[in-house]
């Protein structure tokens, strides 16, 4: 699938890689996306983590910081987000506190970092690099 999409979508390993680097790299070899997500608190640790997000991007994948069912309120995603500058939250819609807090924060981090803030945009999607030739 990732052959025949990927050059035109982002392609993400949810379940699939479980933010584990040793299944991610597995995947890259496999060729079977060309994105991941990474939710901190299910592989263990933030150093893990911070890995799966630095395996993802050292091969060319995007990375997705996304919360988990049953989240609270701590924005600490929102920070984890720009610091491995994965240009991409996944939280939800704004329908309740603790998803309206994560994009608050992401407020507070633009506001506090002023004209150093960089939104991301377009470039914040993996394609493979056919998808800029054509």
């Amino acid at each position: 699938m990732n052959s025949e999409l990927g050059s035109r979508i982002e392609l993400v390993g949810d379940d699939l890689c479980c933010t584990n680097p040793a299944i991610i790299a597995r995947g890259i070899e496999e060729d079977v996306a060309n994105a991941v997500l990474i939710k901190l608190n299910q592989i263990g640790t933030l150093t893990e983590s911070i890995a799966a997000s630095r395996l993802a991007r050292d091969h060319g994948w995007g990375a997705f910081v996304s919360h988990r069912s049953g989240e609270t309120v701590d924005s600490f995603i929102a920070d984890m987000t720009v610091a491995l500058d994965t240009g991409h939250l996944k939280t939800g819609a704004p329908a309740r506190g603790e998803r309206v807090e994560k994009y608050n924060q992401l407020l507070r981090i633009e506001e506090h970092l002023g004209v150093a803030a960089h939104y991301a945009g377009p470039s914040a999607y993996c394609r493979r690099p056919e998808a800029a030739e054509g």
